[in-house]
Parts: C-alpha cells; structure tokens; sequence
C-alpha cells in the first residue's frame, strides 16, 4: 500500500485522487456487510441484544450517521461506526407509534422449537421489537389463538424441519393474514411452502439488517 501511495505521487496526492478514500469506502463497505449478515460480532448489538434496553434518550440520532461533504480540493474520508445502522434500525423502533411484537410459536421437537426461538429472540431483538416467548404447545390451532390474543404482529414458526411441512402451511392458514407469518429455519420444504404463499424465513444465513430494515417497513407508522 505504502508503494501504490508513493507511485501516486505521496498521500497528498492520493487524496486528492480519491485513493485513500476509496479504500476506506470499500473496507467500510465489506465490515457493513460482514456486520449486517452477523459474520463480525458485535456484541448487545447484532447478537445477544438486550431488547428491553432503549436508547434515544441518551444518543442523538443526528449524530449516529452524519455525512461528510466534499469541500475544498479533498474529498473527507466519512467517519464510520460499526453500530450505526443498527443504531438507526432500534431508533426507529424506538420513535414508533407502536411497537412491534413478535409470537414465538414453539410446537414440536423439544429441542428444535427452543433452539429457535431463541435464535428467533435474538434476530428480532436487534431491532428491539417485543418478544412473546413460549416454552411450547399441544397443537397449531392452540399457538395461532395465544397468538391472536396477544395481538402480535409477527408469528414465527419455531419447530423442526420434518414438521415444517404440516405446521407451517396450517398456522399459516390459520392465522388468515392477521399477523406477518414467519418460519424459522432453512427447512427442505421451503419451497412448497413458498408456493402455498408463506414468504418470510430466518435462518443463519439471513442478512439480519436488510431483513429487520424490511419488517420496519411493513410495521412501523
């Protein structure tokens, strides 16, 4: 790197040609990514996040992704924070009317239904939307009705992938478009059950931000 500076002529003049910044954009681009789909950990941020925390009354959203402008003979290299977008996505959140709340509907194999619920936990808590969990139930018809009293406004699926088959299209059904359906996991079936017109799955590889960004855009007003 030291010698494609000097070839440019020193720092100066790869500022003034974009060099340097064009580097950072792009190191700044990859670690957005990286952090987006949670392969770089940022810890009570975009894993492990404490949902019941709230942040507005102590940082000023101005502040959390202010631009820079080009001004003079060098563009400014933007400052960048891991967190900031995540930051934005709660904020958002945060200033809503209404907070979003999020059904685990837990049915099936013992361990799988835990396992991702928790897993569910996690990915919908990085936004800071309201968790309903749910230790497990006896039938769909059971898990769609605690649903619907708890007027939550996104019912995640939480079994296993054999079951995905019957549950998923069932509670699907049931649920009759009164709450965003989601099924949690990557299951073989996915897609029958895409054609039967379940569209949202979470899965480890999810992009968490873009999704989370997506259901914003659906729930909040």
């Amino acid at each position: 790197m030291f010698l494609q500076i000097e070839e440019k002529g020193g720092y100066l003049e790869a500022l003034k040609g974009g060099l340097v910044q064009s580097q950072i954009k792009e190191s700044a681009s990859q670690r957005r990514k990286a952090l987006a789909s949670r392969r770089e950990i940022l810890l009570g941020t975009n894993q492990y996040p404490n949902a019941q925390e709230t942040m507005k009354a102590a940082v000023e959203p101005s502040k959390i992704a202010k631009k820079t402008q080009k001004t003079g003979l060098v563009e400014p290299i933007e400052l960048f924070r891991s967190a900031e977008e995540f930051e934005t996505l709660r904020l958002s959140v945060e200033n809503a009317a209404k907070r979003p709340k999020v059904f685990m509907l837990t049915y099936g194999n013992l361990a799988m239904r835990l396992a991702r619920s928790q897993f569910s936990g996690n990915f919908f808590g990085c936004a800071g939307y309201e968790i309903i969990d749910n230790l497990g139930f006896a039938t769909i018809e059971e898990g769609v009705e605690a649903a619907l009293k708890a007027k939550a406004n996104l019912v995640v699926l939480c079994s296993s992938d054999e079951e995905y088959a019957e549950a998923a299209p069932a509670a699907f059904d049931k649920l009759a478009g009164k709450a965003i359906f989601v099924v949690a996991g990557a299951p073989a079936c996915t897609d029958e059950l895409k054609a039967k017109g379940i569209e949202n799955f979470i899965n480890v590889k999810s992009n968490v931000l873009e999704t989370l960004q997506g259901f914003n855009k659906l729930l909040l007003f």
